[in-house]
């Protein structure tokens, strides 16, 4: 059934501290904002409704062993890899808790493997649909959300599971039926800092589902909400997070493969 333009208080209401006359509802049902800056790098707004939805494809997730050269942050039996947290072991299974998820191991130029499942209850509240993030090197994030093509109404591009958070959409949306579960490999190359000047951005080949969704796709800076926002230096060398956003998101089976083939600054 078409979606007019509109708003539900039961979708916007706790989706993020704006008001609701700043979302906007178009007739695909695709929730988003007009009062955003224009992305430089696309002729579509930040967080823009009218901005094409990826494509749904059936996908079939790859459940891959660690090999021997990971680094094994979660296999069932404890949280042990990772910094204090308030996330929850329930049948070597993590499930998200108050705050984020960071790793004690620092990495650069890596392969991040895991898989993830969203919850099958849905919420009122769009914003907290399955909503969790995974972030390389703290500040860079590839989405987690329920973005499943069954849902009537669907959370803007750049916020579908699989984009780049806020920068570039996947190429398809590989998403699998809430309650099952997902897999993620991700490629990520670090960015190259020269003192204070960047060198060359970070890139993210991502599949998801064994689907190929991101290929050596540039990032454009930092993860934000609503704003633009570049490159900042930093170490070469930094945790991995996973987002808590108040969607029950559960994971297993995590191991990250440092790939660090060049030195990551020259300073």
């Amino acid at each position: 059934m078409t979606l007019f333009v509109s708003f539900s208080l039961l979708v916007i209401v706790g989706l993020l501290p704006l008001s609701a006359a700043e979302l906007i509802k178009n007739e695909q049902g695709v929730v988003g904002y007009s009062d955003t800056e224009v992305l430089p790098w696309a002729d579509y707004r930040k967080h823009d409704s009218e901005r094409p939805l990826p494509p749904h494809v059936e996908s079939k997730p790859v459940f891959l062993p660690p090999p021997a050269d990971a680094v094994v942050l979660f296999d069932g039996s404890d949280l042990e890899a990772w910094q204090p947290n308030e996330w929850h072991l329930r049948d070597g299974i993590i499930v998200t808790g108050e705050g984020d998820l960071v790793s004690k191991a620092l990495f650069g130029d890596c392969q991040i493997h895991l898989e993830f499942k969203t919850p099958v209850e849905t919420s009122p509240v769009l914003g907290n649909r399955g909503n969790s993030g995974v972030r390389p090197m703290l500040f860079y994030e590839i989405q987690v959300f329920d973005s499943h093509p069954s849902h009537p109404v669907q959370l803007y591009p750049d916020g579908q599971c699989a984009a780049i958070y806020g920068e570039t959409p996947p190429l398809f949306n590989a998403c699998r039926a809430p309650g099952e579960w997902q897999s993620y490999d991700i490629f990520f190359r670090a960015p190259r800092f020269h003192g204070d000047t960047l060198v060359e951005p970070a890139r993210v080949t991502v599949v998801h589902n064994g689907i190929f969704v991101h290929i050596d796709q540039v990032i454009h800076g930092r993860v934000a909400y609503r704003d633009i926002v570049g490159y900042r230096p930093h170490a070469d060398a930094l945790p991995l997070k996973l987002e808590g956003h108040k969607g029950r998101v559960s994971y297993r089976n995590i191991w990250v493969r440092p790939l660090n083939s060049s030195p990551l600054s020259d300073q």
